[in-house]
Parts: C-alpha cells; sequence; structure tokens
C-alpha cells in the first residue's frame, strides 16, 4: 500500500501547488485526444480549483479530418479495381453523406489496418488492384507512413498510394494563438508528437507570443506536474518551454524519423474539420513522389462538402469554446452509438471522452 499512499500524496502535493498559482482566471489548453482521454479518466478536472479551465483543443487527427477527405475516400473506395485501406478508428467517421463503414456494405471495397506496412502488403497480395491507404494522423504517425512510401518504391510496388490528409502540430497551435476567438494561457503539449518533433517546434509560442508551454507525459501525476508547472509560470508573468516527460521526451526529439518525413512529403496548407484552413499544417507527397499521391493516381468527383453536421457543436469544442455537454446534441441525438460529429466517432474525442467520464 505504501507506494500508492506515496501517489496520492504526491498528487495532493500538486493540487495544493496548484491552488496556490491560481490567483486568477486561467485557461489551458491540451492539444492532445490521449491527454484528453486521461484527464477525464483520472477526474483531474474535479481536482482544478475554480479559477481554472483545462480546454481540449483539436488534438485528434481523426476529428480535424474533414469530411471532404472522407468524402473522397469513399469516392475512390467505390471506383472498380481501387481498395482503400484505414486505420480503424477512421472508418465510421461521417462525410457529407455518409462513412466509409457505410460505403462497405454497400459494396465498395474498405478494408481495415492497422499500419501501413499492411496496406503495402495487400497492394502486393492484389496486383491487380490499386490500393489507397489514407493517410491521416500527426507526426506521431507520418514517419511510418512515410518510410512505407520508401518501403514501396524500393520494392516496385506500383498499385500502393496514399491519400495525404496529415496535419502538423505546431502551426496549428500557434493558429489557436493568433484566432480572436480563443483565449489560451498555456498549452499541455503533447507528449508522443514532440517525442518525434522535439521541443523546440515550441519555442515560437513562448518566446514570440508569451505563451508558455509544458511537454507533458499521460499518467495522472504527470499531468498534474505539468499543470502546475504551467500555472506557476503563468503567476510569475513567464513564458518559457519546459518539458516535463524528459523520461520518453529528448529535446530534439527523433531527427531520423523526421529526415524520412521531409524527404518523401513537404508542407501545405491543410483544411481541419470545424476550423477552417491553417497555412503550411498540412503535408504532401513531393514532386517525385507524386506517383503515390492517391488524388492524382484515382481522380475522382465528390460534391461540395458540408464540414459539420447540422447542429453540431465539434468546431466550437476543439477550439476550446465549448465544452462537449455544452453542445445541444451531446448525448442526446449525439452519443458513440450514433455519432453526429467526429468528436464523438473517434476513441480520442473530447466528445466521447466527457461522454464515457463525464465532466470530471
Amino acid at each position: 500500500m505504501a507506494p500508492l499512499l506515496d501517489e496520492r500524496a504526491r498528487a495532493d502535493a500538486l493540487v495544493a501547488r496548484i491552488q496556490a498559482a491560481v490567483t486568477r482566471p486561467m485557461a489551458l489548453m491540451e492539444v492532445c485526444g490521449t491527454h484528453t482521454m486521461a484527464i477525464g479518466h483520472h477526474g483531474l478536472r474535479s481536482r482544478m480549483p475554480a479559477g481554472l479551465r483545462l480546454v481540449s483543443g483539436p488534438g485528434c487527427p481523426v476529428c480535424v479530418t474533414p469530411a471532404e477527405d472522407v468524402d473522397r475516400a469513399i469516392a475512390m473506395a467505390k471506383e472498380p479495381g481501387v481498395i482503400v485501406a484505414t486505420f480503424g478508428d477512421m472508418i465510421k467517421v461521417p462525410g457529407t453523406r455518409g462513412s466509409l463503414a457505410k460505403a462497405r456494405s454497400e459494396g465498395a471495397q474498405v478494408q481495415v489496418v492497422y499500419s501501413p506496412l499492411d496496406a503495402l502488403r495487400l497492394a502486393q497480395d492484389k496486383p491487380d488492384h490499386t490500393v489507397v491507404f489514407v493517410g491521416i494522423g500527426f507526426e506521431t504517425t507520418t514517419p511510418t507512413i512515410a518510410a512505407t512510401m520508401l518501403r514501396a518504391r524500393a520494392a516496385g510496388v506500383e498499385n500502393f498510394c496514399v491519400l495525404p490528409a496529415f496535419k502538423v502540430v505546431p502551426q496549428a497551435m500557434e493558429a489557436l494563438v493568433l484566432s480572436p476567438q480563443t483565449d489560451i494561457d498555456g498549452f499541455i503539449c503533447p507528449g508522443h508528437v514532440t517525442a518525434l518533433i522535439g521541443v523546440a517546434p515550441y519555442l515560437p509560442l513562448a518566446e514570440k507570443y508569451g505563451v508558455p508551454c509544458v511537454v507533458t507525459g499521460f499518467e495522472a501525476l504527470d499531468i498534474l506536474e505539468g499543470v502546475a508547472m504551467l500555472v506557476e509560470q503563468i503567476a510569475a508573468g513567464e513564458a518559457r518551454v519546459e518539458n516535463q516527460y524528459k523520461r520518453a521526451v529528448p529535446y530534439e526529439g527523433n531527427p531520423k524519423a523526421m529526415a524520412i518525413v521531409d524527404q518523401v512529403l513537404q508542407p501545405c496548407d491543410a483544411m481541419w474539420r470545424g476550423v477552417g484552413v491553417i497555412p503550411g499544417t498540412g503535408l504532401e507527397p513531393r514532386p517525385e513522389f507524386a506517383s503515390m499521391d492517391a488524388r492524382t493516381r484515382v481522380p475522382v468527383e465528390i460534391p461540395p462538402p458540408a464540414d459539420l453536421p447540422k447542429g453540431c457543436s465539434c468546431g466550437a469544442v476543439m477550439l476550446g469554446l465549448l465544452l462537449p455537454s455544452e453542445c445541444p446534441l451531446f448525448g442526446k441525438a449525439c452519443t458513440p452509438a450514433s455519432a453526429v460529429g467526429p468528436c464523438m466517432v473517434s476513441s480520442e474525442g473530447a466528445c466521447a471522452a466527457y461522454y464515457k467520464y463525464g465532466g470530471a
């Protein structure tokens, strides 16, 4: 029992530090869906002082994938000789007129895979088909997809391609800071992403805009310590980038992995569902890898997309402007069993977290 009691004592001490530092209203945003789920799972919001708000940002890659990309993937899956391969968390995400799951039930060729390498093997096993892998994710998953593209080229697999729907995090955080709609005093920075990109990309947020950042782990004590570090910076009028998660996140990240990404992909503007176009926050194949861009390999026409279903507040939730429970559809028309918006579909979506754990 001693270790458990020790953890409780450490948690109580961290909560006391937070309470002592929060002498005015403050808002901290976690920009990672895993943090959102962990905060709910551990009931950490209930331990925060009244003046401190923990709000969720656009940290779920499935949630921010625009309807246009879903619609395009569906249209490709309906083309003769085309198989669309996707991660399982993408299969039920609504597009304008349905989902990949619905399209599959109607005869489209959609297959769930656990990695991009599975999609590459599918292409090798079915040389008479074009396999389109739906390339979603932040910097955490992008290196493995880029590496798979390199492997496909080296192996001469010409029927494998990628539908690029990648997103990058630091530039999106900068856009949130610059938005007149948002009011963010500090960022709980994502541990997984930072393990790849390193700590340096957050420096402009602190140095240029005066918004402190703390890279944080996912255990309850990690998050409490990260929050304490942030509110103490804010109370002191400071803005620095600190790394609470040093045991897993080196300052420089993983340069080899990011070099692979840079070899295969280049920056582009990207649409974030419910948020809009954010310049420089997407990635697409470089010209020398254009043959693996599914948008040119499998050209399809799609009708004008509708970004979010009628009445859905996912956009405001992902900007931290609304709590999920403040959406009029939450828990009524929109539940995990009959999700309306992407934030309820994804296992890391803010609405799914609130539904499962409440506002705690």
